[in-house]
């Protein structure tokens, strides 16, 4: 009943809300970002919906036109030097997902669920394949954009998207709605070019107290 109907009644309730109070905001994006760098407003990109259909998704253009396409943040050599002045404040505050509310609007999306993966991440798609998490609507954001976002390795972004699809109900998503605005407001888990730097920073960690091991038994 919720997933089928209610789910989809609040989705359109509140894109068309988010619309209408935020047309000043992203008027005044529209503005900056025709200011900062030459290229169109608004970026499109093939993404995975529902059944794994595709559906082109909006965001505020936030890269130099010359940046390489279809090809995610983390993997491009040097991310920042591909990011405007502009673009680096819309991603970290997530303003550049604001466009989104159209897609929800119109029922490619829903305010919460998996992020949606690149047409071109058969690695991502994958292991969402094994927790269900294709088989519902993509979101703006999601259990795991809450639980480290750009920090987690795919495999556990995958996991905690299938364990969304589990738990899917009006309580859990508005957990993940709340969960989300605190996230922004302190700018957790957004990393350029970051996908895995949790597992990383932590192996690094371990690697210094190695290290550090190892000065103090040579003394």
């Amino acid at each position: 009943m919720y997933e089928k109907f209610l789910k989809r009644l609040i989705d359109f309730l509140l894109s068309f809300v988010g619309i209408v109070v935020l047309c000043l905001p992203i008027l005044v994006i529209v503005v900056a970002i025709k200011l900062d760098s030459k290229g169109p407003v608004f970026f499109k990109q093939k993404r995975v919906g529902i059944h794994k259909t595709h559906f082109n998704i909006l965001k505020f253009r936030t890269m130099r036109i010359d940046t390489p396409h279809d090809m995610p943040t983390h993997m491009l050599s040097n991310p920042d030097m591909w990011i405007t002045r502009v673009g680096k404040f819309l991603r970290k505050t997530s303003l550049d997902e604001l466009p989104q509310l159209f897609n929800i609007f119109v029922g490619d999306m829903s305010i919460i669920g998996p992020r949606p993966a690149l047409w071109n991440q058969y690695d991502l798609i994958a292991e969402r394949d094994k927790y269900g998490a294709n088989d519902v609507k993509p979101g703006l954001t999601g259990w795991a954009q809450i639980n480290g976002r750009d920090e987690l390795e795919i495999d556990v972004k995958a996991k905690l998207d299938g364990e969304y699809v589990e738990k899917m109900s009006i309580g859990f998503d508005a957990k993940c709605f709340f969960g989300t605005i605190t996230s922004v407001l302190k700018s957790d888990g957004v990393v350029e070019g970051g996908t895995g730097e949790m597992k990383r920073a932590a192996n690094q960690e371990s690697d210094s107290e190695e290290t550090k091991k190892e000065e103090t038994v040579t003394k």
